[in-house]
């Protein structure tokens, strides 16, 4: 790594192409731009770029190849696995979408929208509702997140298990490659077999491949009814035994289904402003339920209804509650989505994004929550997610009265024994975060030499400088 930097006179090269008014050099200015959420990261770098069009990217990176300049591209900076830091003592120079970030286009009758890169997902879910349309993907970074970074890690959110992650829902891209070159894949339709798929490509490639500028997504009738609830239950098991039922009964209606500790739920009512336990009683687990419907709030009604009866006479559920108004459904949905703030005010938390065969889910709590309680007595398991997907935030607080330093240390410990029960189960070691810097190297022990070789071809392929978000995903020896 050359920690020397660029020369005065190559930055100001770069600087012309977007413009004084769109460059940060202020140490001040750059340093949210060099850490990650959590503080695991913090990288460095002489200026951060903001270009304003493709074409400005593409003279970006065009520059960047000749002159063999690292390049890192950053939208929301909402991601947790260090994917869009900077390198530490490094002369990165940060791209961001920020000022693209406009919606080109929205065809409700082909339910298709156009978006920059930069566009930020809040909006491109406001203006699908304006004609009428659903843009289902949701994630608590929604307001902040954009639809480059979306892409670029392949974002799932809660609404998975009804429409499928990122992938499943974009059409076509728009892509700058590292060579400066613009690969117009902005392609609307839904079936096109000519060829190697190279969307699929840039897909989760996390900004390795190429820059993802512009994109066609999927939109979606907006549901004519909605219904959420809550039920408490008494295990994991009990949990996907109702997951069973929910989809039989109401098949592609049943829009999400989120697991929740006990743990998690006293988290969130101590430290979040606004959330409190609807139930009478405390329960060991919760299932939040999210059934929408294309016909009537009737039919919503009568399912969730219906499911929550046959849950209570199979003694699946202890207690339950139904939102009696759209307030009670986003106040159900805030609880959910604020279970990992809730964390932070609890001191350190080693964090895990891991996904297990749905059928696995019972078996891989009870083995996960003894080996890490054997390895660090006291610890508080907070394991929640997407029950429906087999997607599991399985994060540990330190113990009360403990070091948090200590505890964090043991980071890297704590996921080989967490990673190895998932991967003995048929499962990944990241579900929808990505691997960035966190898992790169767990990654190289994890996947076959075949699998890496062909990674690493299609990143020499595509970035012959090796410029492109360098050091993240898979190493280049």
């Amino acid at each position: 790594m050359d920690i020397s930097g660029p020369k005065p006179e190559l930055l100001a090269r770069f600087a012309a192409i977007v413009g004084d008014n769109h460059v940060l050099r202020d140490p001040q200015d750059l340093a949210p731009h060099l850490v990650e959420g959590r503080g695991l990261y913090v990288g460095s770098s002489p200026m951060l770029l903001k270009p304003g069009s493709t074409e400005e990217v593409s003279a970006i990176l065009k520059l960047a190849s000749e002159t063999g300049t690292p390049i890192v591209p950053q939208t929301g900076n909402t991601g947790l696995v260090g994917g869009q830091t900077p390198r530490s003592g490094s002369s990165d120079l940060i791209v961001s979408l920020e000022r693209m970030n406009r919606i080109r286009d929205v065809d409700p009758v082909a339910n298709v929208l156009v978006a920059d890169g930069g566009a930020i997902l809040a909006d491109v879910q406001r203006a699908a509702e304006a004609v009428g349309r659903l843009f289902p993907l949701s994630l608590g970074s929604e307001g902040s997140c954009r639809i480059g970074g979306n892409l670029s890690t392949n974002a799932g959110g809660t609404a998975v298990l009804a429409y499928g992650n990122m992938r499943q829902l974009c059409l076509g891209l728009e892509v700058v490659l590292p060579t400066g070159e613009i690969w117009d894949g902005l392609r609307r339709l839904k079936k096109d077999n000519t060829g190697y798929d190279l969307r699929d490509l840039f897909i989760g490639a996390e900004g390795t491949l190429g820059i993802i500028t512009g994109a066609v997504l999927k939109l979606f009738p907006q549901p004519v009814g909605h219904q959420v609830a809550l039920a408490g239950l008494n295990s994991p098991e009990d949990a996907l035994n109702l997951l069973e039922r929910a989809s039989n009964l109401c098949g592609t209606a049943l829009t999400g289904f989120e697991l929740m500790p006990r743990i998690g739920i006293e988290f969130a009512t101590r430290h979040i402003e606004g959330v409190r336990d609807p139930l009478s009683k405390p329960h060991a687990w919760y299932a939040l339920i999210d059934i929408s419907t294309s016909d009537s709030p009737e039919t919503a009604q009568s399912m969730v209804q219906s499911l929550l009866e046959q849950g209570f006479e199979a003694g699946m559920i202890r207690d339950a509650v139904i939102a009696s108004s759209v307030a009670q459904q986003k106040a159900l949905w805030h609880m959910r989505e604020s279970l990992s703030d809730a964390q932070k005010p609890e001191g350190g938390s080693i964090k895990h994004d891991v996904s297990v065969p749905v059928s696995k889910i019972p078996a891989f709590m009870e083995e996960a929550g003894k080996a890490v309680l054997a390895a660090i007595p006291g610890a508080r398991i907070c394991a929640f997610g997407h029950l429906g997907d087999g997607n599991i935030h399985y994060n540990i607080s330190q113990p009360v009265g403990t070091d948090k330093a200590a505890f964090i240390g043991r980071w890297r410990e704590i996921n080989e024994i967490v990673h190895g029960i998932v991967l003995a189960a048929g499962g990944s070691i990241s579900a929808e975060h990505g691997i960035g810097q966190l898992k790169r190297d767990e990654l190289a022990h994890i996947r076959s030499p075949i699998e890496l070789d062909l990674m690493r071809r299609i990143k020499k392929a595509f970035d012959p400088a090796g410029i492109m978000n360098p050091d993240k995903v898979v190493a280049i020896p």
